[in-house]
């Protein structure tokens, strides 16, 4: 970390987490914070940190650094108008050729040299292609709009979660047990290897390594920020549970006795995948921040710095698992007949769909819960980025229609 870390100057932290299309969440949350700073406002993030889907809302907004309103409708206007098949191939043909190559490769042996997955997320790398400019990142940084960027992604031959950053020289590489920083010039691979869901989409290759979604292994989601400047930390997460929810609303009622489906576990693995390791991070870090508040200085040992992380965090006060069931028929035809076998298309399967279901009318109901949950939290908001309370005149996000 380099020497700027340790001045009083607050820098500003965003860590966006994975979750495919629940992500759509941290768009809202965007909205609502460009409604909240004043017209033609700098960027508010200096650092930006991204995993898996979350990396490619965080590359989105430091493309777009230098106009952080206009960043922020360009992400909207996408994640509004997505479609199942603007992120993997979700026709007949498309599915028929993904899931054959995939079987003969797990059951067979054959294509071995060909990264397996069971659904072809070609149609990202054009989008991603079409839709993002990053030479905006080093216009950012040179101006100093922006301090660094950076992705997270999951290197399948060392086991390390390996943050590739872009920024400002100054910012020291750092080497951790099994996490890594790598200074590099960020490109629609990089996203592609940090957004590649274990088994769902395939492996991307750079350099002598094969590279998967950053949530795996990743043990410390909030190191990266805080490697890279940042001293305070403003989390936008994807958590299926609702915060604030006592023990016995959050034990869920068992329903028939009925043994799960491969859906139903799935959906668990990936929710331990992108989910647990944040909440942990945050709960460590907010216990060091108590423990450095109640030692006195003069006891306090030389490893331990004086410096506290402010952390705030902003996630969903709704289950996605049954707003993503309720939209599960807008599933494409072809992909419903793919995951109905393994239950994905029932309720008790819809961890799996909050995941895969790029459709409008789910996207756009979780940016509105975003919209909503951050202007609940508007008065935390405006403190923790140093705003005046005033009035707000929505232009970002619009109401849903009943």
């Amino acid at each position: 970390m380099d020497a700027s870390t340790a001045t009083q100057k607050p820098v500003t932290g965003l860590i966006l987490s994975g979750g495919g299309s629940r992500a759509a969440y941290q768009v809202g949350v965007l909205g609502a914070i460009a409604d909240l700073l004043p017209d033609a406002a700098c960027n508010p993030f200096p650092v930006i940190v991204g995993t898996s889907a979350g990396a490619v809302n965080a590359v989105g907004l430091a493309c777009g650094a230098l106009h952080f309103s206009q960043a922020v409708r360009r992400l909207n206007s996408v994640w509004q108008g997505f479609h199942c098949g603007e992120v993997y191939r979700s026709d007949w043909p498309g599915v028929i050729r993904q899931s054959s190559r995939f079987f003969g490769h797990s059951l067979l042996g054959l294509g071995r040299d060909i990264p397996v997955a069971l659904l072809d997320n070609a149609p990202l790398r054009e989008l991603l292609t079409r839709e993002l400019d990053f030479t905006g990142i080093s216009a950012a940084v040179r101006t100093r709009q922006l301090r660094a960027v950076a992705v997270t992604a999951f290197g399948y031959e060392t086991g390390q979660a390996v943050t590739f950053y872009q920024g400002r020289a100054t910012i020291d590489p750092w080497y951790r047990h099994r996490r890594v920083g790598v200074p590099t010039r960020l490109s629609v691979e990089h996203l592609m290897a940090s957004a590649a869901i274990p088994l769902l989409f395939p492996a991307v290759r750079m350099g002598r390594e094969y590279f998967g979604d950053g949530a795996v292994r990743q043990t410390a989601p909030i190191s990266p920020a805080l490697h890279l400047g940042a001293n305070r930390v403003l989390v936008v997460g994807v958590s299926g549970n609702p915060l604030g929810m006592n023990p016995s609303q959050e034990m869920a009622q068992p329903q028939g006795g009925r043994p799960p489906t491969l859906a139903q576990i799935s959906g668990h693995l990936l929710n331990s995948t992108f989910i647990d390791n944040l909440e942990s991070d945050i709960e460590l870090l907010e216990r060091i921040n108590r423990m450095s508040r109640a030692i006195p200085p003069e006891l306090r040992p030389r490893h331990l710095s004086s410096e506290q992380v402010e952390v705030l965090v902003i996630s969903p006060s709704r289950p996605l698992d049954e707003i993503a069931a309720r939209h599960r028929r807008e599933m494409p035809r072809a992909i419903r007949t793919f995951l109905r076998g393994p239950g994905a298309t029932r309720a008790s399967g819809a961890g799996v769909l909050s995941y895969l279901l790029f459709e409008p009318g789910y996207c756009n109901e979780l940016i509105e819960l975003g919209y909503q949950d951050a202007m609940a939290k508007r008065a935390e908001l405006q403190r923790f980025l140093g705003l005046e309370m005033a009035p707000v005149y929505p232009h970002i996000v619009p109401a849903l229609q009943p």
